[in-house]
């Protein structure tokens, strides 16, 4: 039996291992120049994203270029909305100029984390990418108000997962300033993904097994061991007859 999954990656943020990370994945995300990148960057990315075949989407994030998005902002949901427009159609743009099509949609950052929990701004954010195309997916947090905001809008919801992260047990991720935010072994994470793929469960740092959705498995482009879990989990993940698909 095979478990169709997407396996994507956050690029196009200045990272050395971005072309490698395109032949192991299934989808990216590609930064829109507001945490990180600039159009030069996005355009070669995108290029790289279709000799591969690569599914593209968006990666919209606060104005927070300093601190790489990572800054939680308390902005107003038309502002957001007008935000995710803004990086959404340029990424668009570019994606249409190349001769492909945008797929789908990721927040980044503090932008995806207040958005997991804030309904008003994850309807703002929806909205947004309605208004440039209803035909795109929204990927959030499996389970998050941004997954929920996603079905109200009639767009379709994609629940991402992520391999290098540590969980509550209320299924949010472990802030990255406290202990347990991040997985650092290799065999942990593969472990922790088929487990989530197979049997849509995490155990959380706390010891609880918290239920989830796995459609797409998220690394992070940035991260120092991105490459390497990257390898290990395409290779496990085909191993076990679980095919990758955006």
């Amino acid at each position: 039996m095979t478990y169709p999954v997407d396996l994507n990656a956050d690029l196009g943020e200045g990272a050395p291992d971005d072309a490698a990370l395109l032949a192991l994945v299934s989808s990216a995300n590609i930064a829109c120049g507001w945490h990180a990148g600039d159009a030069r960057l996005m355009q070669a990315t995108i290029e790289a994203a279709l000799v591969r075949g690569v599914a593209i989407g968006a990666h919209p994030s606060h104005p927070d270029r300093d601190n790489f998005g990572r800054s939680h902002m308390q902005l107003a949901p038309e502002a957001v909305r007008a935000d995710v427009i803004y990086q959404v159609g340029a990424l668009q743009a570019l994606v249409r100029a190349a001769g492909g099509r945008l797929h789908h949609v990721k927040p980044h950052g503090a932008l995806y984390n207040q958005a997991a929990r804030d309904a008003a701004l994850a309807d703002a954010i929806a909205g947004a990418v309605c208004a440039v195309d209803p035909a795109l997916a929204l990927y959030g947090l499996a389970g998050s108000e941004l997954l929920h905001a996603a079905e109200r809008a009639g767009l379709r919801a994609v629940a991402e997962v992520f391999a290098d992260r540590g969980y509550r047990a209320d299924g949010s991720l472990v802030p990255r300033s406290e202990p347990g935010a991040f997985v650092d072994d290799v065999n942990e994470a593969v472990a922790r993904t088929l487990r989530m793929v197979r049997e849509g469960v995490v155990v959380a740092v706390t010891g609880e097994t918290v239920p989830l959705r796995a459609d797409t498995i998220c690394l992070h482009g940035d991260g120092p061991h991105a490459l390497a879990f990257a390898r290990a989990l395409h290779g496990a993940l085909q191993g076990a007859g679980i095919q990758l698909r955006a």
